[in-house]
């Protein structure tokens, strides 16, 4: 499985290619390894040699076999004053296969010579010719087998093996954690990012917001941002057009009994002159200024748009003691009490304009729902913080919300909560709630009143979308 991932593909490659690297450095090491060994006879057999003549060839043949096990090779031949003359000798055990001359070998011939050493594990007796050092003669000529030089051109060998291993490892490792870290850990970044939007695409919190710092990742950030913010708003005006759709056969209807109405109102006040018109005019009015309504709500929620919000620090005691001002003003004479149970000291994160909104929609509908009764009635609105998030909570004493509206609760033009209601507010306030990754949720209703909560997260982990 993980050589199957990015990292661990790019992991294998870098191995590979150090390897590769550690070959090409390897061929031409091995080539100047046996070189340098084979240089090193030739030195080692002058010497022996050198002091060969300086005894005046005066040395017995204990000696002689000293010298040259010593110098490693079986004969030595120095050419001196156009003259070739075998210095030391020994019996060869077989006839010479090969024959090296080192003074003029190129590149190639030295590479293509040490990897036929190599591959060939019978030992032979090779002839190497060189020159001397600090020009002791024109020529020197040594007789050797293959077995000692193949030998430690395996040890070699090994040794670099062993020492590239190391590298390709160490390389492999620092390559491997900076790749993970500056591109792997951004591409998982960008996956999850993905993963979380699929799973609520309505949270507007989970827009990718670009971080990377490599140009092309965060290229790729930015156009996953644009796309993600154009699907938010296309599926929100889809799911708006779908429930406009399905409301427009049922509006069509009502819509056309109360134009009816109103037609029948205006044909009798054009043709008679009865003092009942007096008394049909306010129906008529009633009935246009209803038609009206229905058209302009239907509208505006088929176009509207909301925006992203914008999260920003404040306090809900002063939002909610805004919303409960305007509603007291729009009480009027009748008997409905408020009270807030806000901390004063509580911060919260969310759009001003967006919560307001909401617990706007919330405590109007509560207002409604006790103004139809003709009794007393009071709207609490609560706030408190947990580990999770906030929470606020609007209750009320009223009647209770009727089945149908607890059956469709949240749909437009289905989940009124009150008679003539066309039940936008609570899909708006829904909107905009899920907008910031939480959730509306009614809690409770009956004949001793109905409470909403508003639940809004402090991470992206703790959203949910549950409205039951």
């Amino acid at each position: 499985m993980f050589l199957n991932s990015l990292s661990g593909r790019f992991l294998l490659l870098t191995v590979a290619f150090v390897m590769l690297a550690e070959v090409l450095i390897f061929v031409p090491s091995i080539a100047r390894f046996r070189e340098d060994f084979l240089l090193s006879r030739l030195e080692r057999a002058q010497i022996a040699s050198l002091a060969l003549l300086a005894t005046e060839d005066m040395i017995d043949a204990d000696l002689e076999a000293e010298l040259l096990e010593n110098a490693g090779v079986l004969n030595v031949v120095l050419r001196r004053d156009e003259m070739r003359q075998l210095i030391l000798s020994s019996p060869i055990p077989s006839p010479i296969q090969a024959t090296f001359d080192l003074r003029h070998a190129s590149a190639w011939e030295l590479i293509r010579d040490a990897l036929a050493c190599l591959v060939d594990p019978e030992p032979q007796v090779i002839r190497v010719i060189g020159e001397p050092v600090r020009e002791a003669g024109l020529l020197i000529e040594v007789t050797m087998t293959s077995d000692r030089l193949r030998m430690e051109m395996m040890d070699y060998g090994l040794r670099i093996l062993l020492l590239s291993a190391v590298i390709s490892a160490v390389t492999a490792l620092l390559l491997f954690l900076s790749v993970r870290g500056f591109l792997v850990a951004p591409i998982h970044r960008l996956v999850e990012g993905m993963k979380s939007y699929a799973a609520a695409p309505e949270d507007a919190r989970r827009i990718i917001a670009p971080e990377a710092k490599v140009l092309e990742l965060r290229e790729a950030e930015e156009a996953l941002q644009s796309m993600q913010t154009d699907l938010t708003s296309a599926l929100r005006q889809k799911e708006r057009l779908a429930q406009l759709g399905g409301a427009v056969a049922r509006i069509s209807h009502d819509l056309r009994n109360i134009l009816t109405t109103a037609q029948l109102f205006a044909d009798r006040m054009e043709t008679s002159k009865d003092p009942a018109v007096q008394r049909a005019a306010p129906k008529l009015v009633g009935s246009i200024s209803r038609a009206v309504s229905l058209c302009e709500s239907t509208l505006a929620f088929g176009k509207a748009e909301e925006p992203a919000p914008r999260l920003e620090r404040l306090q809900p005691a002063s939002l909610v003691n805004d919303v409960i001002e305007s509603e007291r003003l729009a009480v009027g004479d009748a008997d409905i009490s408020f009270a807030e149970d806000v901390p004063a000291g509580m911060i919260l994160r969310a759009d001003p304009e967006q919560l307001h909104r909401v617990i706007s929609n919330l405590v109007r509908n509560a207002r409604q729902a006790i103004l139809a009764t003709g009794k007393p009635g009071e709207i609490c609105v609560s706030a408190e913080e947990h580990d999770e998030g906030w929470t606020l909570i609007v209750a009320d004493t009223g009647p209770g919300l009727p089945p149908k509206a607890r059956e469709y609760l949240f749909q437009p033009f289905q989940g009124g909560t009150r008679k003539g209601g066309s039940g936008l507010g609570l899909a708006i306030s829904l909107e905009l709630v899920r907008g910031h990754g939480g959730r509306l949720k009614l809690l409770r209703t009956g004949p001793e009143g109905t409470a909403f909560s508003v639940f809004l997260p402090k991470s992206i982990s703790q959203a949910g979308f549950d409205e039951t």
